[in-house]
């Protein structure tokens, strides 16, 4: 089976449908034709036929259509000096217009092709310290939304897709996005792995996921890897394999099931955290100057963890006390006040 090329997807603006471009150039043609028809029609005393002398309105079409079309056979021409400045300061401008209009798409396809090759030359040059998303499927989706949520720019997010209509759909969603396959280290390396502050794996296999991430590994040892995991098996092979972290997608539905027997109440709030925009949620931040020396129990916030040289502990945990210059302080609080961190 062969894989698809690697390419680079940058946002798609909302375009235009196809048929109604092409029915506003022809009614915009139309236009143009039917003014200066027109303005023959009104003036074609002052035009001369070299058949018979007089311009009827046939005449006059006939006329506007080899003259707008730049064709001209000489064989009606204006004779008096109103008539000829219309033609240079109205129907010469309108002429122009036409042409233009006509080879529009062609223009359009050679500029195009420009406007890609800049977009890609200022994407290798300016992208750093952003986040790759591996996979654009439900997982891959949300981990983008709940960034978004968080207020994290989204040119700062690139999406390495295999599936080229997946791709595409990423590209509509105005997102960069690289098509290819992941477990191949050139699309990675055009996702600019080795520049990125976290990459996230949300693909829906396990195998594939460990290959995956020892392929960033190997491009990118410092940067962060957040894996997901269908099997808790798989995790510790994640792990190994470089995951700085991994979900267990199929271990924590047990446990939310599991606690749902005994405690529905306790699921309604671990619910309420993983939605978005409302309710609460986790939040961040490192510990403020009169913040250090006390015991994270003592702190106004609700602190469930923290974060001490990359190792996180649970806040009752004796080595969290005392808090230290440069802890990070997990907590729960409003998704109102968790976006401002």
């Amino acid at each position: 089976m062969s894989l698809p090329r690697t390419r680079v997807r940058f946002p798609i603006p909302p375009l235009v449908h196809p048929v109604r471009a092409i029915a506003l150039r022809f009614a915009l043609a139309g236009v143009i034709v039917g003014v200066n028809w027109l303005l023959v029609v009104v003036e074609r005393a002052s035009y001369t036929d070299s058949h018979d002398g007089t311009v009827s309105v046939t005449d006059a079409l006939y006329y506007t259509t080899v003259t707008l079309t730049t064709t001209g056979y000489g064989d009606i021409t204006p004779v008096t000096d109103g008539a000829r400045l219309v033609n240079a300061l109205v129907v010469t401008p309108m002429r122009l217009l036409f042409v233009v209009l006509l080879v529009g798409t062609t223009i359009q396809a050679l500029t195009q092709r420009s406007r890609e090759e800049y977009r890609l030359m200022r994407y290798r040059s300016t992208t750093r310290q952003h986040v790759v998303v591996v996979g654009y499927g439900t997982k891959g989706r949300n981990a983008i939304r709940a960034m978004l949520e968080r207020g994290h720019p989204k040119e700062r997010i690139v999406v390495v897709e295999a599936d080229p209509q997946v791709s595409a759909s990423a590209a509509t969603d105005g997102l960069v996005v690289v098509t290819g396959n992941a477990t191949v280290p050139g699309t990675l390396a055009e996702a600019l792995v080795d520049r990125a502050e976290t990459v996230v794996v949300a693909l829906g296999r396990d195998d594939t996921s460990i290959l995956v991430t020892l392929t960033v590994r190997r491009l990118s040892p410092a940067c962060t890897v957040v894996a997901a995991a269908r099997q808790a098996d798989h995790a510790m092979l994640l792990q190994q394999s470089g995951a700085t972290s991994v979900v267990v997608s199929s271990e924590t539905a047990g446990r939310m099931l599991g606690l749902a027997t005994s405690s529905p109440h306790s699921v309604d709030v671990v619910q309420d955290m993983l939605s978005f925009g409302h309710g609460l949620d986790l939040a961040g931040r490192e510990v403020a100057a009169p913040e250090v020396g006390r015991s994270p129990a003592e702190l106004a916030l609700p602190v469930v963890a923290v974060v001490r040289a990359g190792r996180t502990m649970h806040y009752d945990a004796p080595e969290a006390s005392p808090l230290q210059p440069g802890d990070q302080i997990l907590y729960v609080g409003s998704s109102t006040a968790a976006a401002g961190h």
